[in-house]
């Protein structure tokens, strides 16, 4: 089953919202995907400054990774001035792909991979709802 092009248009553009400021953009993209997401399909690595410890604040996202059936997607920050999105490809287990691509490229991968996700799931359907702001 292929999403339709509708389906992953207004996906790609909820996950893109914010990119004009990467660091607003890393924080919203992963707070949304962390709380609309099943925990097995998302995870969170932060780096936590002594303010933040002090604070008790989560701290600043450094990466995310997806894990959307053979798909692994990830989007690392370097600094404050950069993200670097990855996508890579498994069969059985077996690395096919593994390549570095634009931001844009790869909220588009994520955004097709939801989708298809949502067309085979329930839960994922109520996820990606989630994720778009639906009731």
């Amino acid at each position: 089953m292929n999403a339709s092009p509708e389906d992953v248009d207004a996906i790609a553009a909820a996950l893109r919202a914010d990119v004009a400021d990467l660091e607003v953009y890393a924080n919203v993209l992963t707070s949304s995907l962390a709380e609309a997401l099943p925990e097995d399909l998302v995870s969170v690595e932060r780096t936590r400054s002594m303010g933040d410890l002090l604070a008790g604040r989560a701290g600043a996202v450094r990466r995310i990774v997806l894990h959307l059936g053979e798909w692994e997607l990830t989007l690392s920050r370097h600094g404050r001035a950069s993200l670097v999105a990855h996508a890579r490809q498994k069969v059985r287990g077996v690395v096919i792909s593994n390549r570095e691509m634009p931001v844009d490229e790869w909220v588009q991968l994520l955004a097709s991979r939801l989708a298809e996700r949502a067309k085979q799931s329930a839960d994922a359907r109520a996820a990606l709802a989630r994720l778009l702001g639906q009731p």
